[in-house]
This record gives C-alpha cells, structure tokens and sequence, in this order.
C-alpha cells in the first residue's frame, strides 16, 4: 500500500467531465502549443507520469514507445481504448512515489496536471530523475502559487494564505500550489538542469473564455508563453529541465517491456513471468498483468 496518500481517479470519468465536457478547450490547446515548444524532436522511450486517460498521449509522437504511468486503472483502461493496444504503448498502475521501473530506462519523461496532487515533492521528483538516463528531458507542469489571480486576492485581504512565501500551499485535500523558486530548487537539488520556463493559461477566466472563441485565445497565449523565462503569474507553468544524473546507459529501444520493471517494494530486478503476472525472485510478491496493463500498486501474493 502507499506510504503517502494518493489522489486516486479510479473510476472516474475526469476525461470527460472535467475536459471535453467542462469548456476547457482553451486550456487543452494552450498546454498542447507548450508542449510542442519543450518535447524533444523525438526519442526511445517517454514515461507519461500521470496518463489519466491519455489526452496527452497522442502528443508524443516522435517517440518509439511511450509508457503511460496511472495510479488509477479505470483511467488507464480508457486511455486503451483512445490508444489501442500494441508494443508502442504500455500502460502502467503504480504510485509515483515508488516507480516500478529500472534506473536510467528513459530518454524523455512528461508529468503534466499531477504535481498539484503530491504531498512530497522531492520524493516524486527524486523517482524520477532515478528513472531517467544522464541527458534526459523531463517536462513538468505545476500549478503556480505566484499567480495574478492569488497576488490580487491577497492584496485585497480576501485570501489569507501569502503567495509570495516559499511554502507549497494546501487549497484542497491534496491540491497543492507550488511557488516557482521551490519547484526550481527541488530540481536543481537533484541535478536537473532548468532549460527553459513557459507561462501557459493566461487567459483562464470563464469571463474570458465565454466572450472570446478558444483557438484564439489559445494563439494569443502561445504569443506570451515565452514570458516565462522573465516571470511567472499564471496558474500553470511548464518547465523543461535536463537530467545531469551520472545513470547507467538508457535501455536499448527494443528492450521487452518485462524488463523494464523493478519490483517496487524490495526494488530488485529483474522480475520473472509467473502465474498471472510478474514475480519477485528476491521478495516474492507477484505484480498482476491483465488486459494489457501491469499492476503495482497491491501485489497479488
């Protein structure tokens, strides 16, 4: 079981109700420009941190396979019904506080409307720079505690909480808001190197977005996502940061996907098909595989 609580979405229809039915279009077509700008030309193998139900999957095209990492499995299920099954994609349910995969697997890894959800952000990102290759890219979106919004709420003393201080600031059951500088040094601390920083969302208001047609107001925020690199008072920013960790070699790009995994409770690799799943030689635990997802979030024995 987790160590850390976990803000699960198992059987939820997030995709749906919070995205295709909620007037988020804008949103989606801001966060899809950012991305273009920040992903790598191409590449091996990208873990998608935070799948959900695969609205971003599609976006990373350029790379041979793309493992899509969810706590949740009814969201990875619909993410395989958007994306099919095949040997490109291998959907995932494990805790980011513990990835199940090898050290250095990865040439590029995208966490993107997740980090807002975890109460230990130097554990999840400590994870993540352990299952990146020396020179990986990692983009991270965070949910911005220095935004225009809270600084005028603040000022107007209709918010108690500072946006200014450093602190992650606690909103809603496990919805955090992250200063900029804290998630700038928590990368830093683990030898990410910060490329490049995008605004991204400087238009979400439902005022706004009620008067003004969604593609536009999307290409207006493309025009000013560059101003990140001078300040940041949106809601959403995305950072690319490059790996600087001394890991072994990434996994060659035709590696099987069992060898991939790690058992994430004893962390021995490499792990044994068995009986309905994968096993454990050191631990014993046994890692359900059904339906094309692999399962680590309970062991079966």
């Amino acid at each position: 079981m987790p160590d850390r609580p976990i803000c699960d979405y198992e059987g939820s229809d997030y995709q749906a109700s919070f995205w295709d039915q909620a007037g988020r279009e804008y949103e989606d077509r801001a966060e899809a420009i950012a991305l273009r700008r920040l992903l790598p030309p191409g590449g091996h193998l990208l873990l998608e941190i935070g799948a959900g139900a695969g609205r971003n999957t599609a976006r990373y095209a350029g790379f041979e396979r793309v493992v899509l990492l969810d706590y949740s499995r009814t969201q990875l299920e619909q993410a395989q019904s958007r994306m099919g099954r095949s040997e490109r994609y291998v959907y995932v349910a494990a805790d980011a506080y513990h990835l199940p995969f090898i050290d250095g697997l990865f040439d590029a890894a995208t966490m993107i409307r997740v980090l807002h959800h975890m109460s230990d952000v130097p554990k999840v990102l400590e994870q993540v720079r352990r299952v990146l290759g020396g020179g990986a890219i990692f983009i991270l979106e965070f949910a911005n505690k220095r935004n225009l919004k809270s600084i005028l709420r603040y000022g107007l003393g209709r918010q108690q909480w500072n946006p200014f201080t450093p602190e992650p600031v606690e909103f809603a059951d496990l919805n955090f808001d992250f200063h900029p500088s804290a998630v700038r040094r928590w990368l830093e601390a683990l030898c990410f190197r910060v490329e490049r920083t995008l605004t991204v969302s400087h238009f979400r208001a439902e005022p706004v977005k009620r008067l003004i047609p969604a593609p536009v107001l999307a290409l207006l925020d493309s025009v000013l996502q560059w101003t990140g690199g001078l300040w940041q008072l949106t809601p959403s920013v995305f950072v690319r940061a490059r790996s600087g960790h001394v890991a072994p070699p990434a996994t060659a790009p035709g590696v099987d996907a069992i060898s991939m995994f790690r058992c994430p409770t004893c962390e021995h690799a490499p792990l044994m098909e068995g009986a309905g799943g994968l096993q454990c030689t050191n631990c014993g635990r046994l890692w359900s595989v059904k339906n094309g997802i692999y399962d680590f979030r309970t062991p079966a024995t």
